[in-house]
């Protein structure tokens, strides 16, 4: 009993055993069918195709744009991806990696199109830096002998000054003595032994005097006591040591004047972009203090030290300043332009 129990289990065991085998190879009939099928679709839509009734073109295949290898002949959803298949038109399909955009796509993501030309690439090198003096525009006014101070014109440091403006007037009476000998030299007439007048002209410039001076004590014929010290360029007094009522000693600094006819910028140039930056390099600086005025200079000198802080080395640039615009310690934008040009091609800056 026992044994006819276990004879009939094995024979129900080799029948589900062969059902399922058998409905394994219907699956894989069935599979091989489905993936069979497209290609003969494609065989058939290329050689003729049909024409889609919306657009009026005619249509190649069907296709899932995930899966573009495979090929359909008729619309349907794709096996692959929960979507519809997408047509092909004979148009469309002319050209190899050749990428088109949707007109609608393209107004959404504002694409536009432009030629690639070929042109003159100047590369520029941008700094930040202040202004300051020109200190090779620097004028320092001294007395020439000993004397009195008696009447000061410029009070203040930072004064704007002219060149020729009266700055002081000096009492010298070391000067007095020397213009009474020529001027007696002089009365004496030719009965003045050779060479005499020339002595006491000697006299008055080792006095300290200069030639205008002597050539107006000998236009007016008298002596001239006191002098007034002008301004030997224009621009600003840089430093001020003179005050009304002291005496001033031989080689004593009066005056110390800064011209503002060109000045300094100097330019805090990256480390890294200090190759790009050469002595005459055009430059144009900008500030916000002067908005949409653009001064025009040059690099003047790259100075041999670099910053340890911000890595970065000082470029003096040389602006000129005919109005007095720039003021020394304003902050100022500058750009630098190399000399060397060269021709690249040029693509617009947003298609990077």
């Amino acid at each position: 009993m026992k044994t006819r129990k276990l004879l009939l289990a094995l024979l129900v065991v080799g029948v589900l055993s062969a059902g399922g085998y058998g409905l394994y190879r219907l699956g894989l009939h069935q599979g091989a069918q489905q993936n069979s099928a497209p290609a003969g679709a494609a065989g058939n839509a290329s050689k003729g195709g049909s024409i889609d009734p919306t657009t009026g073109k005619r249509v190649l295949y069907w296709h899932d744009p995930m899966v573009p290898g495979h090929k359909f002949d008729k619309p349907g959803k794709s096996p692959f991806m929960d979507m519809q298949l997408v047509p092909v038109y004979a148009d469309d399909d002319g050209g190899v990696g050749k990428v088109s955009i949707n007109p609608q796509v393209q107004q959404n993501l504002g694409i536009r199109t432009a030629e690639v030309t070929k042109g003159t690439l100047v590369p520029t090198v941008e700094a930040v830096g202040s202004v300051a003096y020109n200190e090779r525009d620097v004028a320092v006014v001294q007395a020439r002998a000993n004397g009195f101070l008696e009447r000061l014109y410029v009070r203040a440091p930072l004064d704007p000054v002219r060149k020729g403006q009266a700055l002081a007037e000096l009492y010298v009476p070391d000067w007095v003595a020397a213009q009474e000998d020529y001027l007696a030299v002089r009365r004496m007439g030719a009965n003045a032994p050779e060479g005499l007048l020339d002595g006491a002209r000697q006299r008055m410039r080792l006095a300290g005097m200069s030639d205008d001076q002597i050539r107006l004590v000998e236009a007016s014929g008298k002596a001239h006591p006191r002098f007034t010290v002008t301004a030997p360029i224009g621009g600003v007094v840089a430093e001020l040591s003179a005050r009304e009522g002291m005496t001033v000693m031989s080689g004593a600094p009066l005056f110390r004047l800064n011209g503002l006819s060109t000045v300094w910028v100097n330019a805090e140039v990256p480390e890294s972009l200090a190759a790009q930056v050469r002595p005459g390099n055009a430059v144009e600086a900008k500030t916000p203090a002067l908005p949409g005025k653009i001064f025009r200079g040059k690099v003047s000198a790259i100075l041999p030290e670099v910053n340890a802080a911000t890595r970065t080395l000082k470029a003096r640039v040389e602006v000129a300043n005919a109005d007095g615009q720039l003021v020394p310690g304003i902050f100022a934008r500058v750009n630098f332009m190399p000399n060397t040009h060269r021709e690249v091609l040029l693509i617009p800056s947003e298609a990077i």
